[in-house]
């Protein structure tokens, strides 16, 4: 709860709060404290998503920012361990429209020692009016009060953070190694409790998508996400229109080849606009 307003804070605005730390000279990075959440944890540390949407609110929140964000690429280099962590968001080139900007993320290993457990690009832009188009075709999907929420899992916290309605390519129900055809899988998701869409939170949403080589195999492989991309084709504006509404989420893999598959998405508004698209590369084990 909120002190001073004695509003009850959204659990995604709790995970991405961020504390910022003195600043230093003049050009050096921006440092700010963060803390893991509870309510995003994953069966092995946290959701992915909630990690790049906490690098992405450092450079949100960063004084400096020029315009909104129109790319952003993390990479995990380590596990993060549940418990406290340090964000640096630092510019290392600002145009006449667009700014570029480098996220670490630290956290003491077991000897005490500072390591990198994330880093990421951001560029942000100032957007202006020009002519634009669609070419990719929003998928066709029955209406959000057609589909049943997913059940909530008490494995998974962070699951239970978002309203999931699967309308093609749920999980398998039996996990009997039966491959199948293809790995698309398409469904209607918003954060849960509702929450107005912004950029971190679109951030998070492009990775509720389950590995594609658990449907593609139907074998719990163990996976870990190595590198992660979004591409916002919207501003600020297109994303509080959005108000609270479920998004339409599509994604399917490309290939799997040699301990590692890449998997891509995109994400709708409910009213037909692409708001971003999504890539990432995975690692799995035999």
């Amino acid at each position: 709860m909120d002190l001073d307003t004695g509003i009850v804070q959204h659990a995604f605005d709790r995970a991405v709060a961020l504390e910022p730390l003195a600043p230093g000279a003049a050009g050096a990075p921006r440092r700010f404290r963060g803390h893991t959440s509870a309510d995003y944890a994953n069966m092995v540390g946290p959701f992915g998503g909630i990690t790049a949407a906490q690098a992405l609110q450092a450079v949100m929140l960063h004084p400096d920012r020029l315009g909104d964000p129109v790319a952003f690429t993390g990479n995990f280099a380590a596990a993060l361990a549940d418990g406290a962590f340090t964000a640096e968001a630092q510019s290392v080139r600002t145009n006449r429209s667009t700014q570029h900007w480098v996220v670490t993320v630290h956290q003491p290993d077991a000897a005490g020692q500072d390591v990198v457990v994330f880093t990421a690009t951001v560029i942000t832009a100032v957007r202006r009016e020009t002519w634009g188009a669609t070419d990719l075709a929003m998928p066709a999907a029955p209406a959000v009060d057609a589909m049943p929420r997913l059940p909530s899992n008490r494995r998974v916290a962070w699951f239970n953070r978002y309203d999931m309605r699967v309308f093609e390519g749920p999980l398998p129900r039996e996990w009997n190694g039966a491959e199948t055809p293809g790995s698309e899988t398409g469904l209607w998701v918003r954060d849960e409790p509702p929450r107005a869409l912004d950029f971190a939170s679109l951030t998070a949403l492009c990775d509720v998508f389950y590995p594609r080589i658990w449907l593609r195999r139907a074998t719990f492989t163990p996976i870990g996400t190595i590198t992660f991309s979004v591409y916002f084709h919207a501003d600020g504006a297109s994303l509080a229109a959005c108000g609270v509404d479920h998004l339409l989420a599509q994604a399917r893999g490309q290939r799997f080849f040699n301990g590692y598959f890449d998997q891509s998405g995109e994400l709708w508004s409910a009213g037909g606009q692409l708001l971003a698209t999504t890539h990432q590369l995975v690692y799995f084990k035999e």
